[in-house]
Order: C-alpha cells, then structure tokens, then sequence
C-alpha cells in the first residue's frame, strides 16, 4: 500500500529576478494586443 500515497514535495525555493526583467516583462505584456474574432485569435504588439 506504500505505492499508493503520493511522495512529499519538497519545498519550493523562490527565484529572485533583476529589476531589468521586471521592467521588460510589464512593458512587453503592455505592448501586446490580443484580438479575437468567432474563432480566430490575432497577436499584436503596440509600439
């Protein structure tokens, strides 16, 4: 019956990022557009 039960997680470690890749990532999802139309999705970016 061991088999059955689920292993334990092991604890997650958090990944520190620089304030340039926060910077990038909001301006870049700012930037982007998302359109849909019936069944058709279209991507654009705003700059």
């Amino acid at each position: 019956m061991k088999h059955c039960y689920p292993q334990p997680v092991p604890a997650c470690r958090l990944v520190k990022a620089r304030p340039e890749t926060i910077n990038f990532l909001l301006s870049y999802s700012r930037s982007l557009h998302v359109s849909r139309h019936k069944d058709l999705v279209f991507t654009n970016h705003k700059n």
